[in-house]
């Protein structure tokens, strides 16, 4: 099915699409109020336009092979330094860039037919051909399968509830 469709950098002018990508991620893990789906979609909008403008974010779409215009299916990494910090395999320490993978949404119609998998490798590709030496994501429960064939493991992250 890998020929069926076609993956590209993400542009500033991609920042509608995945936007709404990000709105219908959050809807689909029930972590979204309907209410608040339209300021969603335009704080992320603004965001992802100014992230992608600066080099902050670097993002993927995946189009049909025949609709190359119609974005199925896209994903992304936010860049940001990490911290020099000891590597758990004891080798010199860990420092440089670190990303977190966000927004990887696939429309219903393409699911199951590779293009998360294909978006994946390619942030994990890219990933390691800039130094990117640490690779993070917080998974849905339908997403988890794919990122352990991928290589990730659980982590002991913890998420603080209280306000802030």
């Amino acid at each position: 099915m890998r020929d069926a469709f076609a993956i590209r950098l993400a542009t500033v002018a991609d920042a509608p699409v995945l936007a709404r990508h990000r709105a219908e991620m959050f809807r689909d893990m029930g972590d979204l109020a309907e209410e608040l789906y339209a300021s969603l979609v335009d704080a992320a909008r603004r965001d992802l336009a100014d992230w992608l403008a600066r080099g902050q974010y670097v993002g993927w779409v995946a189009s049909a092979v025949e609709r190359p215009h119609e974005i199925v299916a896209g994903a992304g990494l936010q860049l940001r330094p990490l911290l020099p910090r000891p590597d758990p395999a004891r080798r010199p320490l860990r420092q440089g860039l670190e990303a977190i993978v966000l927004n990887v949404f696939t429309e219903r119609a393409w699911r199951r037919h590779g293009v998360a998998r294909g978006l994946m490798e390619r942030a994990i590709a890219w990933a390691r051909e800039h130094g990117v030496v640490r690779l993070v994501l917080h998974a849905s429960t339908e997403g988890r399968a794919l990122y352990e064939q991928l290589g990730f493991v659980a982590t002991n992250e913890m998420r603080y509830e209280g306000d802030l």
